[in-house]
């Protein structure tokens, strides 16, 4: 019912597009092709006119003024004013005996063109694009001919300038129909639906729904999904209700819910990449502190008389996959975790020794880069407990400060690829943390 993400493109990001596309757009129609133009009229006491252009070359086509417009429920709008162009050619004409031909020069002004954008999605949930609709009018053209007849010529100039108008306003829609087609829709086409995270697990961003035009905005709502690349399964819990707020101060807005990171949480838990193991040699140089037998027998006194100074190993797993939660003061989760120590015996198999069962309170720190969101972990202070239990949490977060959040969190600085659009990057980005 819900997407686990979503993407607002702002005005002024819908802006920034457009001044990109207009550009290409300009490239476009400079190389349209205008074909030649025949006809006939008949002249008062004069006859009939035959008359021929050729060889039409459009030597400027600029696109000065132009702007975009989100209609809701529709699509969006781009609307070009003040387009001028300048074209040049070969004329030929036949009047009885007299026939004469030379070099033309045409100059287009007031050029305006309305199109319309349809936004839809394909069975892959990558975005498209289509003209629904498109309109294009020449307010003024103005023809020069060069040549020695120049009474004839007046009398023609009205109907080429009716012709051509009528020809360049056809193929002007003809042409932004084709970019649209070719150039937009494969742009479009380079937004990532998935993307690979590690060897472990991928982001589904497909398109859950057609982007929707809303007032001043783009809205698109995205799956959100971390699946396992090695068996994808349905997730057992459904997304909760996402908005982005209403903000319009920057070009584009990010928004994942809770049930996005919990999705990964999921996989990785089902495929036990959340399993850790210390081990004495992995303790700091400088910690007056050893991973054995004779530390935990402060705890557990039979140790020291069954196993009596033997190097140890710890192994944390938890039993069910971590949930995480989002609120205004930020990202929080409180995993349950089993510790499981064992002795390593001089025959370097294991024995088991005792299980700690505990529930420990993190916050997620997340900085943004150009494409990507990282994450750092940060402890909760712990909660009073006994004496002696006191001292046994002092020893794991000795244990959890200095081996397992250093790994945790060059892990979470990784990060997760953002999806963008091929040469697009990200400047200036805030996170921000809502209920």
């Amino acid at each position: 019912v819900y997407p686990g993400f979503v993407v607002r493109i702002t005005q002024a990001g819908l802006d920034y597009a457009r001044q990109h596309g207009v550009a290409i757009l300009e490239q476009e129609l400079h190389q349209l092709r205008l074909p030649d133009i025949s006809g006939d009229f008949r002249v008062r006491r004069v006859g009939k006119v035959h008359y021929e252009l050729s060889s039409l070359n459009l030597r400027s086509f600029r696109l000065p003024s132009s702007q975009i417009s989100p209609i809701p429920n529709v699509g969006l709008q781009v609307s070009i004013s003040d387009a001028f162009a300048v074209v040049d050619g070969n004329w030929r004409v036949k009047l009885h005996f007299i026939r004469d031909h030379g070099s033309f020069d045409l100059k287009v002004e007031d050029l305006s063109i309305r199109i319309n954008l349809k936004l839809g999605s394909d069975g892959s949930g990558k975005p498209t694009a289509d003209v629904s609709d498109c309109s294009a009018h020449v307010s003024s053209v103005r023809v020069h001919f060069s040549g020695k007849f120049s009474w004839l010529y007046n009398l023609f100039h009205s109907a080429v300038e009716s012709v051509f108008r009528r020809t360049l306003e056809s193929k002007v829609c003809e042409q932004v129909v084709s970019s649209v087609r070719g150039e937009l829709q494969s742009y479009l086409r380079t937004l990532p639906v998935t993307a690979k995270i590690d060897a472990v697990a991928g982001i589904d961003y497909s398109l859950v729904a057609p982007p929707v035009a809303v007032a001043q905005a783009l809205d698109a709502d995205l799956k959100g999904e971390f699946f396992s690349l090695a068996h994808r399964s349905a997730v057992p819990f459904s997304p909760p209700p996402l908005a982005i707020p209403p903000d319009h101060a920057r070009m584009v807005y990010f928004g994942a819910s809770s049930y996005f990171f919990n999705t990964a949480g999921l996989v990785y838990h089902a495929a036990g990449a959340l399993v850790f193991e210390l081990t004495d040699s992995m303790i700091p140089k400088g910690l007056d502190f050893h991973l054995n037998t004779s530390t935990f027998s402060a705890f557990v006194p039979q140790l020291e008389k069954m196993y009596p100074d033997m190097l140890m190993k710890l192994r944390l797993s938890t039993p069910a996959a971590p949930f995480l939660s989002i609120g205004p003061e930020g990202l929080s989760l409180r995993p349950v975790v089993d510790i499981q120590a064992y002795a390593i015996l001089p025959s370097a198999s294991l024995a088991p020794l005792f299980l700690l069962n505990l529930v420990s309170g993190a916050q997620l720190v997340v900085p943004a880069a150009a494409a990507t969101l990282g994450a750092s972990v940060l402890t909760l202070p712990p909660c009073p407990v006994l004496p002696q239990v006191r001292t046994l949490q002092s020893v794991m977060n000795i244990l959890a400060s200095s081996i397992l959040l250093p790994r945790l969190n060059a892990r979470l600085a990784q990060g997760f690829p953002l999806p963008l659009l091929d040469r697009v990057q990200l400047s200036n980005v805030l996170v921000q943390s809502h209920q």
